[in-house]
């Protein structure tokens, strides 16, 4: 375990998900346990193995079966990073038809700090259920950051990686704990 605690990093099917490895890296120097789990498409883009290895843990998409152990320790906080418009709305009316709905949806009834960073269109983020879904979840407790730096047509790059770092220092994030 480390010394911030354990985060596990929910990634959806974005551009910046490919270097999203990156984003691992300055977590875990940031003294973060780091478990990530990602939605179907993300998975299918993700180099799952070269991820397992750097955080030690297998990456998570599909559901445990009855029986099976679970894979990764209890969460200290969670972040969803690029969080979609898919994912957003889907979230916002309780659908689990993913593991990775099914852990978001878990996350609000408990308690856990929740940040999410959405990478959402411009023409997407006009619909008018998306609005309404990101403040009905964020009276739920998930905190929704500004994430212009993840605009589509703009290039990740690891200082656009560290901002998120920072916002969970500033923000209050856990520490110590185990």
């Amino acid at each position: 375990m480390s010394d911030r605690g354990v985060l596990h990093l929910v990634v959806c099917a974005a551009p910046p998900v490919d270097r999203i490895g990156e984003l691992v890296d300055l977590l875990m120097a940031d003294g973060w346990t780091v478990c990530l789990i990602a939605t179907p498409v993300a998975a299918s883009w993700l180099d799952r193995s070269a991820l397992q290895e750097q955080t030690g843990y297998p990456v998570r998409a599909e559901w445990r079966r009855p029986g099976d152990t679970e894979p990764h320790p209890p969460a200290d906080a969670l972040l969803v990073v690029p969080v979609t418009f898919n994912t957003v709305n889907k979230w916002a009316v309780g659908a689990s038809d993913t593991l990775a709905l099914g852990i978001l949806n878990e996350a609000i009834g408990t308690g856990l700090p929740v940040h999410a960073f959405p990478r959402v269109k411009a023409t997407l983020a006009a619909h008018p259920a998306y609005a309404g879904h990101l403040r009905l979840l964020g009276e739920a407790g998930v905190v929704f950051h500004d994430a212009s730096f993840l605009r589509p047509g703009d290039e990740m790059t690891a200082d656009r990686w560290a901002i998120v770092v920072d916002t969970l220092r500033r923000t209050g994030r856990p520490t110590g704990t185990t």
